[in-house]
């Protein structure tokens, strides 16, 4: 494994990342509970653009940007992409233009992520009902049109090379556990376009920890008829064939729970709502809707179905989004008293 990690060294990479991320312990919220000793990695705590899990794949990615000499990014997401808002300051952070392929329409008033996208100075192209950047082919083309050298970061920055910074993230972590001296059994993280997941897990086995993951499904579990785990198992292979490791993962080897999914993706209920204010009155720390709300909601619900002994010790991974939060002002204001 001494191998893949210097070949993960050698990878491109753009440095605009606070790392390491805090690693914290959450006692009230686990005394509260009556359950797991619990744990979390502080990803929304990674410094640029407000942080997120996504600039650790940004590095890799942009670096491989900057590399090949490309002066542009086009990337897309929903409206309020935490990921977009996280590679529009990576771009002004390393002087890329960015373009963003949003869905939906252009509101009357920009807030949250939107806001900030326009701040890090993206140029959006609105695309309707496609969020998931079906439009970036076409972007890229009108730029290269005009004389443009873009560089495509795909949905969620879930590639080869994006994965690498979860790799390398799982490194990260496990030097904190062991100067610690403690060994975790469980860890929880959202999991939507897969680059996380997927480089969670190749890093497990070449930093040597056995953990099993388990992914908080946030949106549909198939992408163009193929089965989500499947996909995974196909990004980590990927991965590991990069890295030179001679690890072979299957559809079986990933857990994603998809029962959490609520009335879909970005929809807030009440299992995200009551996450998001249990972390922020037990433990000042704040997630957001759609991502951490819904994977700490699930979480949670686990928890209490006794999913976990009292003496298992869970790492929960936030990746961030906190800016999200501010367009889903409404939710969290209804109801109060003078």
């Amino acid at each position: 494994m001494k191998a893949a990690m210097a070949r993960l060294n050698d990878l491109s990479r753009a440095r605009f990342t606070f790392l390491p991320t805090p690693l914290v312990e959450l006692r009230r919220l686990s005394a509260m509970l009556k359950g797991p000793r619990l744990l979390m990695k502080r990803d929304d705590l990674t410094g640029l653009g407000l942080g997120g899990n996504k600039t650790r794949k940004l590095e890799f990615l942009l670096g491989e940007a900057l590399k090949q000499g490309c002066d542009s990014v086009i990337t897309g997401g929903a409206i309020q992409s935490n990921h977009c808002r996280q590679t529009a300051a990576a771009a002004a952070a390393v002087g890329l233009e960015c373009h963003l392929a949003l869905g939906g329409e252009e509101p009357e008033n920009r807030n949250g992520n939107l806001l900030l996208d326009r701040l890090f100075g993206a140029i959006v192209h609105w695309c309707g009902d496609d969020r998931k950047g079906e439009q970036i082919p076409r972007i890229a083309a009108e730029l290269r049109s005009r004389g443009k050298t873009p560089y495509v970061v795909p949905y969620g920055g879930s590639n080869v090379v994006g994965a690498m910074g979860f790799v390398a993230a799982i490194g990260e972590v496990k030097a904190q556990l062991d100067e610690r001296k403690i060994a975790i059994d469980h860890l929880i993280v959202a999991s939507s376009s897969g680059g996380t997941h997927a480089g969670m897990a190749v890093g497990l086995d070449i930093f040597g920890l056995a953990v099993q993951i388990t992914g908080i499904g946030i949106d549909k579990g198939q992408w163009g008829g193929v089965a989500y785990e499947s996909q995974l198992a196909d990004l980590a292979n990927q991965v590991a064939e990069r890295l030179g490791i001679s690890v072979a993962y299957t559809a079986d080897m990933f857990r994603v729970r998809r029962d959490y999914l609520g009335r879909g993706y970005g929809v807030m209920g009440d299992l995200e709502h009551e996450a998001i204010t249990l972390f922020a009155e037990q433990e000042a720390i704040l997630l957001d809707p759609v991502y951490t709300g819904r994977t700490m909601g699930g979480f949670i619900d686990m928890v209490r179905n006794e999913e976990f002994s009292p003496d298992d010790t869970v790492l929960l991974w936030h990746t961030g989004g906190v800016p999200a939060i501010f367009s889903y002002a409404k939710e969290f204001n209804a109801g109060d008293q003078e």
